[in-house]
This record gives structure tokens, sequence and C-alpha cells, in this order.
């Protein structure tokens, strides 16, 4: 279903006539927010705009987890991501993990929020559902809300995409191979470029920040919704920073810890912002100090 002259319409599948729209409608700045995404798709949506002659000025942000096994299982393709980087000059992109939110925008003109993630079976195929919104305020807020989530990812340089493709092919080669046989090598090469290629991706997630400044942000996006107790703060920085509260590993890139300690760095990051001011503790939750919210907002 597209939409016309109605500020919110519902989104069934397939939705491929109402993502043509909202493509055909942008003109400035496109939002994709999707944890899967295919190149078959990319092509497409590339293909369109440069037909309407905007694919040179145009921002394109791209909100994804490149996480190693969604690379391995087909579920992402890296190179849809190298594709926008090559034929969009303003091309941008953010790796947030435990990203599942699928969004979709059109400057402040239209933007669908869908259970679709951007691959063939997700836009005409799957049993979808969404709804499409024209309203000004609401399409603004949907992305503040992404722009705020974006701080709590890693910005991807484009100058890395080369190598992670690489990885991915080399990966891909590795898991057949290991599935085609017994042998223990097979297995172990397989193992080192797993390891190999997520260590790429934390180390783009560790650059230019500290683990509790990770934290930091997290805890004010998180307390910006309202007082929270450290129960109820702990699992949602967890949600939210699942790479830095991984409790199965302990390990430490470019001086970012990732694994077991992330409860005590927590309660380090919230003491941290009390002290400067930012929150307040009141025997029983933990709140926004009224400078704080100031700047935020």
């Amino acid at each position: 279903m597209t939409t016309g002259d109605r500020a919110f319409v519902i989104v069934q599948s397939p939705w491929t006539a109402t993502l043509d729209k909202l493509l055909s409608e942008v003109q400035d700045d496109l939002l994709l927010v999707s944890p899967f995404i295919k190149l078959s798709r990319i092509t497409e949506v590339i293909a369109t705009l440069h037909r309407r002659g905007v694919d040179r000025g145009l921002k394109v942000e791209v909100l994804t987890n490149i996480h190693p096994e969604s690379v391995l299982n087909g579920a992402l393709d890296l190179e849809a991501l190298q594709a926008l980087a090559d034929r969009i000059p303003r091309f941008a992109l953010t790796h947030l993990p435990g990203l599942h939110a699928k969004v979709y925008a059109a400057d402040l003109r239209m933007v669908v929020i869908t259970s679709a993630n951007l691959t063939d079976p997700g836009v005409s195929r799957n049993i979808e559902y969404g709804v499409a919104c024209r309203d000004t305020a609401v399409i603004s807020e949907v992305r503040r809300d992404f722009e705020r989530y974006a701080t709590l990812g890693a910005s991807i340089p484009l100058g890395e995409l080369p190598g992670l493709v690489a990885d991915a092919h080399e990966l891909k080669t590795l898991y057949i191979r290991a599935q085609q046989t017994i042998q223990a090598p097979a297995r172990r090469a397989f193992r080192r470029k797993l390891e190999s290629a997520s260590v790429r991706v934390l180390q783009n997630r560790a650059r230019g920040k500290t683990t509790q400044s990770l934290l930091i942000d997290t805890i004010l996006f998180l307390l910006e919704r309202g007082p929270m107790t450290t129960s109820e703060l702990q699992p949602l920085v967890q949600q939210l920073q699942p790479d830095l509260c991984d409790d199965s590993v302990d390990r430490v890139i470019d001086g970012v810890h990732f694994g077991k300690k992330w409860k005590h760095y927590v309660r380090s990051a919230q003491q941290a912002l009390k002290r400067s001011g930012q929150i307040r503790f009141d025997g029983a939750q933990w709140h926004l100090t009224v400078s704080s919210m100031s700047r935020l907002r």
C-alpha cells in the first residue's frame, strides 16, 4: 500500500510499491536502518536514485549490524555496502550491535517503520507488516532517535570496507572447506579468520572512544526515557551494547574492554556521570540532572 495524503497508512507485504514511492521522493537525505541488507536490493536502490539524478548529491545513511555470522550465513552482503560507497559520494555507514529495527526515511517527507529487512524476501516475499508516515513531527522524532542510536554504535570509515569484503570472501571459502572436511586444520583456520573478522569490526567500534565513554553515552541515552534503578539499567545497557557486555568473553582491543567485567564498568560509568553532575541518585533510582537534560536537547 502506498501513501497518499493520509499521515499514516498500513504497509503490508509485498511493500515494493511503498519503497519505490519513498525512493522517488527523497531529495536530500535517505536513512536506511536494517540489520540484514542484500546486494540485489541495494542495486535497485542505487539504480532508482541514479535514474532520478540524485545519487551524486544525496546523503545516504545506513545503520546495520556488521556481525561476522550474518555475513557468513548470507543475511548481510558487505558487497552491498561497498556498492553504496562506490556510487554514493555522501554515503555514511554505522555499525550498531544489537540492531533489530527496520526503518526507512526520505528526508522529512516519509518514513516507513516495518518488520522487513532490506532484502528481496523482506521487501517482496515474506509476510511483513508496518506503517508509513508523512507526519513531519513524527519523522523528525524518528530521525532524532536513530541519530542518538548511531552515537552508541561505530562509524565505519569507508576505507575499511574493502578489507571487510575480503574477509567475508575468505570466511565463506574457509567455511565451505570446513563443512566439507573433518580435518581439524580446516576448522582451526576458519575459527582464526572468524575471530580476525570480529576483531576488525571491534577495532572500528573502539576507535576514538574508551569503554567508559561508550557506556556513559548509553546510560545517558537510557535515562532520557526516565529514572531507572541500577538493576533496570544493566540489562538495557547489555541489550544496546552486546559486544561490550558479553558474559562469555574477556578481551581488550585498542584499549576498549569487551567482556566479563562489564557490570563493573557500568557502575564506574554511573559514578563518573554522578561526579560530573550529569546524573543523580535518589537512593533508589538514577535521574538525569536538569543541566544534563538541557545539554542533550
